[in-house]
């Protein structure tokens, strides 16, 4: 009987002339594949190949007893790195130019509390600059020996667990920022109000044999254009673009108040319409209006927890997945759980333990190669979302005395005064 259907369906008129349509305007849609496909690997090759020439930087930054600044002052270090870089299609097809990423890092390695920020080489003054110009007394010196070199997921010697963050609303909806907790009035110390003090704290819980680290990768937003190999995909000769940032953002502001129009006639022909919003959209269009303001950049989040095999303890993962949430908002946004080396269902997904092994291996690959934006991790288990530089220097700035947890150690006084000679 079987036979027979496929014997049918092989001989019906409707696959023969469908065959023959397709057979009939190959040279039309082949060359399009052809062109698509290798239009993606090109860029995928000359791209590394830069990657590679470019180089990288790992810097720690140590930070004296006194940091009387509020997080503005991070904030206009990441202004100055949104970095667009604008190309022209020599540079983007024959020299794989693209858009400058950064890492910044929180990091405890045996509950040593540490600060990192890993870059290409050649922002390596631009970045000095900017942050002596923000916090003067701070020192930064070049990392010979990478911290994470020394972890490896294949001898059985470490234990790991990761998690990749992403947001818990739509990317226009900003998350509870340094202004929200009033630190932005730079209050006195015993009056400061914090958000990093959880993952500080968390971070510094860690014991010997057991590791700590987030990292938050960054890139400067821009639509997608015919510069971008994500251009070519079916369907994108009609739309081409994804939607800027700032023009979703707007989009959201109309959508919020076209919510609170009420009618006051309904028996009218032409009903006339005022608009009347309610506290929590109020607050939300005063949240995105300030957001519209500040620099967006693209973000991925990683956190990961990697122990000795003995001493790994399964409580701080809860830690790992927490610390983040002192910057959730009910009514705006905040960060989620996304990707995780875990299953819900292992028995099913993973019978034999080897997906596991390796998602464990490509996370800490991933997290050693600082890759997201670009291959061998471009994207990976996750789409990038949108922070700008507010929220930026909320989760990432230089805390003041008000964090006294034991294992952040801090420079008594800075050895020398900024270079001179820095360029800017």
């Amino acid at each position: 009987m079987q036979t027979d259907l496929v014997k049918l369906f092989i001989e019906s008129e409707a696959l023969n002339q469908s065959l023959h349509l397709l057979a009939k305007f190959a040279p039309l849609w082949v060359p399009f594949i052809l062109f698509s496909v290798f239009y993606r690997l090109w860029l995928v090759y000359v791209r590394a190949k830069a990657i590679h020439k470019s180089g990288s930087v790992l810097l720690e930054i140590r930070i004296p007893k006194e940091v009387t600044k509020s997080p503005a002052a991070m904030e206009m270090v990441f202004t100055s790195l949104h970095q667009k870089a604008g190309s022209t299609y020599h540079d983007t097809f024959l020299n794989g130019k693209i858009r400058p990423w950064f890492s910044f890092e929180l990091v405890s390695i045996e509950g040593k509390v540490r600060f990192f920020v890993w870059t290409w080489p050649k922002f390596k003054n631009l970045l000095e600059a900017q942050i002596y110009a923000q916090y003067p007394t701070i020192e930064i010196t070049e990392v010979k020996d990478d911290y994470t070199k020394k972890f490896e997921m294949t001898s059985g010697k470490y234990s790991l667990f990761g998690v990749q963050f992403q947001s818990s609303n739509e990317h226009v909806f900003p998350i509870k920022t340094y202004i929200d907790y009033g630190m932005d009035k730079d209050p006195k110390e015993e009056f400061k109000i914090e958000p990093m003090s959880p993952i500080l704290e968390y971070l510094g819980s860690m014991r010997k044999g057991q590791n700590a680290m987030y990292q938050i990768i960054i890139q400067a937003h821009r639509k997608l254009s015919f510069l971008d190999d994500g251009y070519f995909k079916w369907g994108s000769f009609i739309n081409s673009e994804k939607p800027d940032w700032k023009e979703l953002a707007k989009a959201q502001i109309t959508k919020i108040r076209e919510e609170g129009k009420v009618a006051l006639d309904e028996d009218a022909e032409t009903q006339m319409k005022v608009i009347h919003l309610t506290k929590g959209q109020t607050d939300k269009i005063t949240a995105i209006e300030r957001s519209l303001d500040k620099n967006p950049f693209e973000c991925v989040v990683r956190g990961i927890y990697i122990c000795e095999s003995e001493k790994f303890d399964g409580n701080n993962i809860s830690g790992l997945l927490g610390s983040f949430n002192q910057y959730n908002s009910n009514n705006l946004n905040g960060f989620k759980i996304g990707f995780t080396t875990d299953f819900d269902y292992p028995y099913l997904s993973d019978p034999f333990g080897t997906r596991l092994v390796k998602l464990k291996r490509k996370i800490l690959d991933a997290y050693k190669r600082r890759s997201y934006f670009q291959s061998p991790y471009k994207y990976w288990k996750s789409k990038p979302f949108i922070l700008n530089t507010e929220e930026l220097a909320t989760i990432f700035h230089f805390p003041g005395k008000v964090v006294e947890t034991p294992s952040f150690e801090r420079i008594s006084s800075k050895k020398s005064e900024a270079p001179a000679n820095l360029p800017i």
